[in-house]
C-alpha cells in the first residue's frame, strides 16, 4: 500500500486568494525587507497581509513599527486578530514573545505554530497573504506546503553567487513540492551614485542572471542598495512608505505590479 502524499491534503485558507512565499535560501540577503515593501507595495491597490514564519528570528514587527502590539483574541472564534499596520494585516512570534526572548522549539512545536498561524488567525479576505520564510529549506517550509496552496515563490538573492548557491537550493525545494516560481528578485544589486547617478556593483557579479535564464525563472527586479532602506526599516517605516518615490520603492512597485499580472485576484 503506497504511502499517503501529504501534500494531497492542502486546505486553503478561508477568504484568502493567494499565497506567496518569499525565500531566500540563506540569511543576511534582505528577504524580509523584500517581503516587507512587496507586501506594502501590493498593499497600495489590494487587500494584504504579511505572516512573519521566522519563528526563531522575526524581523516584521519592528520593520513595521509595531514591537508593542499584541494580538487581541477574538472571543466568537478564539481566533488571533491581526496587528494591523499602514494597511497591512500582520501576524508574528515577535507579537507573543519579548524581542530577546530566544523561540527555543523542536520541530513539533514550529509545526503546530505554523497551523495556528495560517488556521487560527482571522485573515479575512485577502487578496495576497506574503509568508516571509526563515532562512534554509527545512520544517517551516515544508510545513507551509503541506498544509496550504502556495501561489508562487519569489527567491531573493544579493548579486554575488555566495548568496545564489543557497537560492538553487530554495529553488530545488519548490521544485520539489510542486510550488511555482514567480520569479527572482536581486536586492542590493547595486548603488547609484549620489554625484553622477552612475551604477555602483557593491558586490561581485555572478551567474544570478544566466542561472534566471538557463532555469526559465523571471527576473522581477533590480532592487538598489540605499543606506535609507535600512534606515527606514529600523524606524519601522518601510521605504515604499518612506520615500514612494525613490528608486528602491519605485522598484518593489515595479515587482509588485509584475506579481499582480501573474498572480490576478
Amino acid at each position: 500500500m503506497a504511502a499517503p502524499n501529504p501534500f494531497e491534503k492542502q486546505t486553503a485558507i478561508p477568504g484568502v486568494k493567494h499565497i506567496i512565499a518569499v525565500s531566500s535560501g540563506k540569511g543576511g540577503v534582505g528577504k524580509s525587507t523584500v517581503a516587507t515593501n512587496l507586501a506594502m507595495a501590493l498593499g497600495r491597490k489590494n487587500k494584504v497581509g504579511l505572516l512573519d514564519a521566522d519563528i526563531y528570528g522575526p524581523s516584521i514587527p519592528r520593520m513595521l513599527g509595531s514591537l508593542q502590539q499584541k494580538p487581541q483574541i477574538i472571543p466568537e472564534t478564539n481566533q488571533l486578530e491581526p496587528v494591523i499596520r499602514y494597511g497591512i494585516k500582520l501576524m508574528s512570534i515577535g507579537f507573543l514573545v519579548d524581542e530577546g526572548a530566544a523561540v527555543v522549539w523542536r520541530g513539533p512545536m514550529l509545526f503546530k505554530a505554523m497551523d495556528q498561524f495560517l488556521r487560527d488567525v482571522h485573515w479575512g479576505e485577502l487578496d495576497y497573504l506574503v509568508i516571509d520564510l526563515p532562512p534554509g529549506t527545512g520544517d517551516i517550509q515544508l510545513t507551509l506546503a503541506q498544509k496550504v496552496p502556495v501561489s508562487g515563490a519569489v527567491l531573493v538573492s544579493t548579486p554575488q553567487n555566495v548568496s545564489l548557491i543557497d537560492v538553487k537550493k530554495a529553488y530545488d525545494m519548490f521544485k520539489r513540492v510542486n510550488t511555482p516560481i514567480l520569479g527572482i528578485v536581486e536586492n542590493m544589486a547595486f548603488m547609484i551614485n549620489p554625484v553622477n547617478g552612475e551604477k555602483m556593483q557593491l558586490f561581485p557579479k555572478g551567474e544570478i542572471d544566466s542561472y534566471s535564464q538557463n532555469n526559465g525563472i523571471k527576473k522581477l527586479g533590480e532592487v538598489p542598495f540605499n543606506p535609507s532602506v535600512g534606515l527606514a526599516s529600523e524606524a519601522g517605516i518601510p521605504i515604499v512608505e518612506a520615500n514612494p518615490k525613490g528608486a528602491e520603492a519605485e522598484e518593489f512597485i515595479k515587482i509588485a505590479d509584475q506579481i499582480r499580472e501573474i498572480l490576478p485576484v
